[in-house]
């Protein structure tokens, strides 16, 4: 992928947005040649997976879960290093735990023989069908996140070779997630287990492809990782590769817009100051940059195609320290002790304040010391919620108090009067600080007319010299695929330059 000795094209690209997907294509240009510069408009680098600091606590902003440990290192590798380089990880065990109740918690061990065996002791004959279940996630993410995910998605052609269509058939591209699941599992607790990473990253599960099982072999059996002092270290790790290939990045620098000439971006217009590019990878809110920095002419997409698109959920986050230990918490905590179903269906078809919501804690002190000060605990709550709601400060304390109030309940504790710093982030915050569309958190949702050639263009269809990456085009929400969409845009810009 990396050409470091065929250093001649003397190009300059600029970079929108700092996110994975932004610094993945940066490096990757800069090391096959090109000059890159690379525009983020908050004062620090990493978008979603920002940290921030305050008294004595680390937050990790956004990402926290750490699956398929290989795209990273894959990643890493093309530059000659690897995961250790940069930072500890650490496999947790249990890799999470499933809230169903005040008294009924089932933490998910690390070995997958155990997963199993608790799957058995729930449902007679799971433990099984879990491995078989597993089995076929595996084969759907060595094809899946193998020759299929680097795909570009420009066309339908690029999966015309009988082996790649094939594969498409096998791993269950045209097939429902949630129909394949129960032709495994009966028992609601285990439908919920294996359910829980759709409704957080993509859709409904009876809309989302059967292809996604191969979410539920990273995280059943390869298992759940965390990078010691926070996901912050990964956002510093790819900034750090960026830099030692003489990636160039200006931080608090808003992109105003961008000057066309003959059908190609000529300039780039930042802070009252325009620098000439000879092409722009744009890592930042696909909407937002075709929407904002466009004429509408050069749109590729109408704001009534983006409004009938089915997003990924917004969510509602608090980022708290508490003065003291809260011994039931786990690292990963999924509270399902409401009902799913309802959860689901307000989330993406209702698009309304949910009525009883499912909810997630982490608790990252609880394996990294570093991350809380000594005796105190870190604690990132988030509440799945639809794109587009209005969240004043009334509605985000009220539930504030009603998710305090179940934690408390499971902890068998009082939390909420030891909370020595409080700070909530939810909808017009991802707007603010990410420009995204309708306050979206993860992107687009991964139903079957979402996914490759059905998302929104990589290349733009009407600027020559514009590409685009990150969680609205291919392939999709989540940390590892920006990073791969960010090593595709890449690869995908060098060819055009090389024209």
């Amino acid at each position: 992928m990396l050409n470091p000795t065929g250093k001649t094209n003397k190009k300059d690209v600029a970079v929108i947005g700092s996110g994975f997907a932004g610094m993945a294509a940066s490096a990757i240009l800069a090391a096959n040649g090109t000059k890159v510069t690379v525009f983020e408009k908050n004062a620090k680098s990493g978008g979603r997976a920002r940290s921030f600091e305050s008294n004595g606590f680390i937050f990790d902003m956004g990402p926290s879960w750490y699956w398929m440990p290989d795209v990273y290192e894959n990643y890493f590798n093309l530059f000659g290093k690897t995961t250790s380089d940069f930072y500890e990880l650490k496999k947790l065990d249990p890799g999470f735990a499933v809230v169903f109740g005040e008294n009924e918690v089932i933490d998910i061990p690390s070995d997958f023989d155990d997963i199993c065996t608790l799957f058995e002791g729930i449902e007679t004959g799971s433990g099984v069908k879990l491995r078989k279940f597993i089995e076929e996630g595996e084969f759907k993410y060595r094809v899946g996140m193998g020759e299929m995910v680097f795909k570009p998605g420009h066309s339908v052609t690029e999966f015309f070779s009988l082996k790649l269509f094939k594969d498409a058939l096998q791993i269950q591209l045209f097939s429902s997630f949630s129909e394949h699941v129960r032709k495994y599992f009966k028992n609601p607790r285990l439908l919920a287990i294996i359910e829980f990473p759709v409704l957080f990253l993509g859709a409904m599960p009876k809309d989302t492809p059967a292809l996604y099982s191969l979410m539920n072999f990273a995280g059943l059996k390869q298992g759940t990782f965390y990078p010691m002092g926070g996901f912050g270290k990964v956002a510093d790790a790819f900034k750090t590769i960026a830099e030692n290939e003489g990636v160039d990045f200006k931080n608090s620098h808003n992109v105003d817009w961008l000057e066309i000439n003959a059908g190609s971006i000529s300039h780039l217009h930042s802070n009252g100051n325009s620098h000439q590019v000879d092409a722009i990878i744009g890592s930042a809110d696909y909407h937002h940059i075709e929407n904002d920095l466009l004429p509408d002419y050069l749109q590729s997409y109408s704001d009534s195609y983006w409004s009938t698109r089915t997003f990924a959920p917004s969510c509602l986050l608090f980022y708290l320290g508490v003065n003291k230990k809260i011994d039931k918490l786990r690292h990963h905590n999924l509270f399902f002790d409401e009902d799913f179903e309802q959860h689901a269906v307000e989330i993406y078809k209702e698009k309304k304040w949910p009525t009883n919501p499912l909810f997630y804690v982490c608790c990252p002190s609880k394996t990294d010391p570093s991350v809380a000060p000594e005796g105190m605990e870190n604690i990132f709550v988030l509440m799945p919620i639809a794109i587009g709601l209005n969240d004043t400060e009334e509605v985000r304390e009220e539930y504030y108090k009603a998710l305090m109030k179940r934690l408390e309940k499971f902890a068998g504790e009082d939390v909420t009067s030891h909370v020595v710093y409080k700070r909530s982030y939810c909808v017009s915050n991802f707007i603010s600080d990410y420009n995204a569309y309708k306050g979206n958190a993860y992107g687009l949702a991964n139903t079957l007319m979402q996914t490759a050639i059905f998302k929104p263009k990589m290349k733009s269809k009407k600027v020559k010299n514009l590409y685009y990456a990150g969680q609205l085009t291919v392939p999709g929400p989540g940390v590892p695929p920006s990073i791969i969409s960010g090593q595709i845009a890449a690869q995908e810009l060098l060819k055009f330059l090389k024209k």
